[in-house]
């Protein structure tokens, strides 16, 4: 094991933090203030680890004199290693479909750990004596595949195990709690889209930066809009009267309101789209459509009075049978023709 990876380093490590590291673990592991079994030799492997980067140190500083003179040229050297991070925590943020078109800030209870206090993170109850990781020898990270350092999964980065658990949080020296957060939900977002907080998901610790947080949306359905992809389907019930002689309908959106004219025609369901009056965009991308699908509705119990006024109404058709109503001057032409009473139908 390396000189670095002893006192739990990262390559490229500074001069101030190979020293600050070697005072905190020479305290850690002095056997006149650790009383382990291992405390000597960990000690020992410490100080070793420290004397020969000083004198690794001491070399490039030798070297960078002597070459001072007689630059050489510059070479490409490989970025450092990314420091490893703290888990993510993946959520999902449920908003209303006017809170999606206008943009929103919501509240969200983001359930993340942080040091148990019974033990205060030690992971110990009251007096205990710990056990070496083997797999990391005490330095709480291991070289992965990609020849970088991160957090030993053994034991879980702290490098030794407790025999003396502690029963909060078993050992592991953490414990959860509910932070609330205030979160700015931008306009046009669908759904299952991703929002990511930077670093507000598991807190970091020494060597660990912290994890973000990723809020999925989801979008809770609407009493009478249906979202398809970013334009907005209705399904909306009309009087065949309507149809028949068209009009205008007032038409309640989230946000606005539109008037929907309906052209006088027939009485079968058709469809009319108003462009641009959908889902809104991102930046940069156009807003869907509006799709409304006109359902003809049959009036059920039509009083006398409107009774009345649609005996006048066809009164009025049958005046002008062959343009207003084809179908039935054809059928009443082929009954003259074949000599039948139209009264009597013999």
């Amino acid at each position: 094991m390396d000189s670095l990876t002893v006192l739990g380093l990262s390559p490229g490590a500074s001069p101030q933090e190979i020293k600050r590291a070697y005072r905190r673990l020479a305290m850690a592991w002095h056997p006149d203030r650790n009383t382990a079994p291992e405390a000597t030799e960990r000690f020992k492997a410490i100080r070793a680890a420290y004397d020969d980067l000083q004198e690794l140190q001491a070399e490039a500083e030798t070297t960078d004199e002597e070459s001072a003179g007689d630059p050489a040229p510059e070479q490409a050297e490989p970025a450092p290693p990314e420091m490893p991070r703290a888990p993510d925590i993946r959520m999902v943020l449920e908003v209303g479909l006017a809170e999606g078109m206008a943009g929103c800030r919501k509240a969200v209870l983001v359930r993340r750990g942080h040091p148990c206090p019974t033990c205060d993170g030690s992971g110990e109850a009251g007096i205990s004596r710990s056990r070496l990781c083997e797999a990391c020898h005490g330095s709480g990270r291991v070289r992965n595949r990609k020849g970088g350092l991160e957090r030993c999964g053994q034991c879980q980065g702290r490098g030794f195990f407790s025999e003396r658990i502690c029963p909060d949080c078993e050992g592991s020296g953490r414990d959860t709690a509910d932070v609330r957060l205030e979160v700015q939900v931008p306009p046009g977002l669908l759904p299952d889209d991703e929002l990511r907080l930077a670093g507000q998901g598991e807190p970091g610790s020494e060597g660990l930066a912290p994890g973000d947080l990723f809020l999925c949306l989801r979008i809770t359905p609407h009493p009478w809009l249906e979202l398809v992809g970013r334009n907005l389907s209705l399904r909306l019930p009309v009087s065949i009267l309507t149809l028949l002689a068209g009009g205008d309908i007032a038409l309640p959106l989230p946000h606005d309101q539109v008037t929907l004219r309906v052209d006088a025609g027939g009485i079968e369901e058709r469809q009319i789209i108003l462009s641009g009056k959908g889902y809104p965009g991102r930046p940069g991308m156009a807003a869907g459509d509006l799709v409304v699908t006109l359902e003809p509705v049959v009036p059920q119990e039509i009083p006398s009075a409107q009774r009345s006024l649609l005996a006048r109404a066809q009164a009025g058709l049958d005046v002008r049978l062959s343009e207003c109503l084809p179908e039935i001057a054809a059928w009443q032409r082929r009954l003259s023709g074949s000599g039948v009473d139209q009264r009597t139908g013999g």
